[in-house]
């Protein structure tokens, strides 16, 4: 493990209509293919130095109040769009994000 901080790998949530939609899927019995996501998924964006090991501990390091146990971590980098702004070219900054699995009836925050 680094000496780094949990909050130094693991930097914020990243909230969008994609991610709610994987957290809910535990909850969703419409049809058998919605069924068998029985565990909950959240992403986050995260250091782009930061393994999966370091991801899996920082995020049980920050909820140990809630005592989640994290099953399965895994990363996207995810390369920064080409913008143009008053006619010059540019790039919007790369990120990392990581989709952490979570055991079955854990989750981070209450409905």
């Amino acid at each position: 493990m680094s000496t780094k901080s949990p909050y130094d790998i693991v930097k914020r949530r990243y909230i969008t209509e994609k991610s709610t939609l994987l957290t809910s899927l535990k909850d969703k019995n419409s049809n058998p293919s919605l069924r068998r996501f029985e565990l909950p998924k959240y992403v986050f964006i995260v250091d782009p130095k930061a393994t999966k090991t370091e991801i899996a501990s920082a995020v049980e390091e920050i909820y140990a109040d809630r005592k989640v146990k994290v099953t399965a971590v895994n990363t996207i980098n995810v390369k920064g769009k080409m913008r143009r702004v008053r006619g010059r070219l540019g790039r919007t900054t790369a990120f990392k994000k990581a989709i952490v699995t979570l055991e079955k009836g854990d989750e981070l925050e209450s409905v």
